[in-house]
């Protein structure tokens, strides 16, 4: 007469999973994922050290710039113009010893 249930637990197993399948790749692809946190603290990472390395390069710019500007025809400093002279050509005054 009556029937009874083999399993009357397994519907909501069933829909315990289903609901927990999509939440967990979801999180994963959030974590792990190409726009996840690990990607994102290692583009921070990746970032942070490009703008050192853009510092550094605008310091030696700056560096480089001031030069020009001291060996300019408007403006010319004669040390450093001695100074150029004895590293790149290897120019000596006649009055100088070389100590080796």
């Amino acid at each position: 007469m009556f029937k009874e249930r083999a399993r009357p637990y397994l519907r909501p197993l069933m829909a315990l999973l289903v609901a927990l399948v999509p939440c967990a790749y979801f999180t994963f692809a959030a974590v792990q994922g190409d726009f996840g946190l690990f990607k994102r603290i290692q583009i921070d990472a990746e970032a942070a050290t490009l703008r050192e390395q853009r510092d550094g390069l605008l310091a030696e710019l700056a560096v480089l710039e001031n030069q020009t500007r001291r060996l300019s025809d408007n403006y010319l400093d004669l040390d450093l113009l001695d100074e150029q002279a004895r590293d790149v050509l290897g120019l000596l005054r006649t009055d100088e010893l070389v100590i080796r």
